[in-house]
């Protein structure tokens, strides 16, 4: 299956999912399944989001946005990643009171809600597991296995109060508490790496100097200057650089000279878009091009696209 059916695969199971716990709570006048389906409706409005993205990200690309729409996908993960981690804040809060203030917990309805949530999550995110390093299907992934995870310790407090009788009530917000700890240290890597890429930072897997060597290795380049990588989206990197060319080449042998030094880089550094500025001298570039209200800064050596 590609990406968008596994999305909508995911969807169509939590959506199920949240459909039979509404109507259950409201014929059985169950308040926990009630809350159960809102939390699940956060996991919906999540895969909608990521599915959405996935298709604005396959559009053609326009005179408006020349570089596409692959920007969706990295919000998509960002949104995804702060519902996910708010969500997370909510069940921590609630944790904590009922630590504070117990209450009897019906251990079998616990263990049976719980089982179906990580028997339909556990499904969801089998579907959703991507080798790739598209952070949309991998936030999309998360959110499930967090779902996972909550739903399995879930399920351990519904047998631990079933076997323990009442005084094991205090289970189950314990058991919140531990899976939200790893929840949240997830959502905060899924926040911060969203936010690298929407401030179009050097992927963390490049070495600029590592670069900046292939190309001079390159005969016929003496100097590679104002270079710059960022990310379109988690799979798609650009750049752009000056390359200072030995001699006064031809035009057809400087064209060549920029083809080889494109084939050096473009594969082993994972650029899908390269901007090669070919000159015979150095360019005069003393000022920061992107410096704020005018005040020249440091020489930038990656980050921001042109």
């Amino acid at each position: 299956m590609n990406r968008s059916t596994r999305l909508t695969v995911a969807l169509g199971v939590n959506a199920a999912l949240v459909a039979g716990e509404l109507t259950a709570g409201l014929l059985g006048r169950a308040t926990a399944l009630l809350a159960d389906a809102g939390h699940n409706l956060t996991d919906v409005a999540g895969l909608a989001a990521a599915l959405l993205a996935l298709r604005w990200a396959a559009r053609p690309r326009s005179a408006q946005r020349s570089f596409g729409n692959h920007r969706a996908t990295i919000l998509a993960a960002l949104f995804n990643a702060v519902a996910l981690a708010l969500v997370t804040a909510s069940i921590v809060a609630l944790a904590i009171d009922r630590l504070a203030h117990p209450v009897a917990v019906d251990g079998a309805a616990l263990a049976a809600v719980a089982g179906a949530a990580v028997v339909v999550n556990g499904f969801a995110a089998w579907v959703l597991r991507d080798p790739g390093s598209d952070l949309n299907m991998h936030a999309a992934f998360v959110h499930m296995a967090a779902d996972v995870a909550s739903a399995a310790f879930a399920l351990a407090a519904g047998v631990a109060i079933l076997v323990g009788g009442t005084g094991a009530d205090l289970a189950d917000p314990a058991a919140s508490l531990a899976v939200s700890v790893i929840i949240v240290l997830q959502a905060v890597r899924l926040v911060r790496a969203s936010v690298e890429v929407l401030l179009e930072s050097t992927p963390s897997d490049v070495d600029l100097e590592v670069l900046r060597a292939a190309m001079t290795g390159v005969d016929g380049v003496t100097e590679v200057h104002d270079l710059h990588v960022w990310s379109l989206s988690s799979e798609i990197r650009a750049l752009s650089a000056h390359l200072v060319l030995e001699g006064h080449p031809s035009l057809e042998e400087a064209q060549a000279l920029g083809e080889r030094v494109r084939g050096a880089v473009s594969a082993r550094f994972g650029l899908a878009h390269t901007t090669l500025e070919l000159e015979c001298e150095r360019c005069t570039d003393a000022d920061d091009p992107c410096g704020v209200d005018g005040v020249p800064g440091p020489i930038v050596v990656g980050g921001a696209a042109p």
